[in-house]
């Protein structure tokens, strides 16, 4: 496993890979669990030769305490790494990446204007932002990226066609704990309390999963809201049924063929978000 620190490095490994190959992108921000080696995992299987990067991107951060807190653990990343088996590993620098403010606005509208977007004032420019730099240096065939994050991805694929990337995003499911909790990088920033606690966010979506069809949106939004804000360790900051491609609030059942309820939850200082999709009952 070949580590890389710099774009020009990154360049000169690129260059040495041959026209024939499919070259397969992992983009992280580290702390890396099954969540993430899935996603390589899949690359693997897809394509001739895999990187992964590593990077916790300030501009995407609304919140300076979270970006400070963000757990980083590059020994036991690149360890995990090297085990899977992946061919480069881009680390680099702040400094590597942002030489000078990135002044870049870029505009998913409508996309980046509710749920996450609503709550993480310029959160979705971040991605933006470190997202196309990534994919200008890494200049990859295929790109991985969880369904856990699903606002997120959708972005990123308007961002791709927006900017004419020949670039095919692959989703690929979110991984789970046994007890159903979405892997996520932050759950290493959980109390014991708040752990315990965390599964009730994914065992109520299911529950809702069975009300879909039977009892109106705003029934079924209710009852996951106040289902999990009845929890002393747990706090809901949205739930909202959406139409996957859109992402707009539906009122009723009937206004999309792919429906997803998509879920931002406090567990004290710790935001969990978590989705389920309501057409795998059809």
């Amino acid at each position: 496993m070949k580590l890389i620190t710099t774009v020009e490095e990154f360049n000169k490994f690129r260059q040495e890979i041959k026209e024939n190959q499919n070259l397969g992108f992992v983009p992280t921000m580290g702390a890396l669990h099954d969540g993430h080696i899935e996603l390589a995992k899949q690359a693997q299987k897809d394509c001739d030769i895999v990187a992964v990067s590593i990077f916790v991107n300030p501009t995407q951060f609304n919140n300076t305490e979270d970006l400070k807190k963000y757990p980083r653990t590059n020994k036991q990343d690149l360890e995990l790494l090297e085990k899977t088996g992946i061919d480069a590993v881009f680390m680099p620098s702040e400094v590597e990446m942002y030489p000078e403010k990135d002044e870049r606005i870029f505009d998913f509208s409508p996309l980046d204007t509710v749920m996450e977007g609503k709550f993480r004032k310029g959160h979705f420019n971040g991605v933006g932002q470190i997202v196309s730099k990534l994919f200008d240096i890494i200049q990859p065939n295929k790109a991985y990226f969880g369904e856990k994050d699903f606002q997120q991805l959708a972005i990123i694929q308007k961002l791709v066609k927006d900017y004419k990337y020949s670039i095919k995003i692959v989703p690929v499911q979110t991984m789970r704990e046994k007890d159903g909790l979405a892997m996520s990088s932050r759950n290493l920033r959980l109390t014991e309390a708040h752990r315990d606690a965390a599964p009730l966010i994914y065992k109520t979506l299911t529950q809702s999963l069975k009300q879909f069809g039977t009892k109106s949106v705003k029934e079924i939004e209710s009852f996951v809201m106040e289902t999990i804000n009845k929890n002393p360790f747990l706090k809901i900051e949205y739930f909202e049924i959406v139409d996957a491609k859109s992402l707009q609030q539906i009122s009723d059942s009937n206004q999309t063929n792919e429906p997803v309820g998509c879920i931002a939850v406090h567990a004290s200082e710790i935001r969990l978000i978590d989705n389920i999709r309501y057409n795998q009952i059809k």
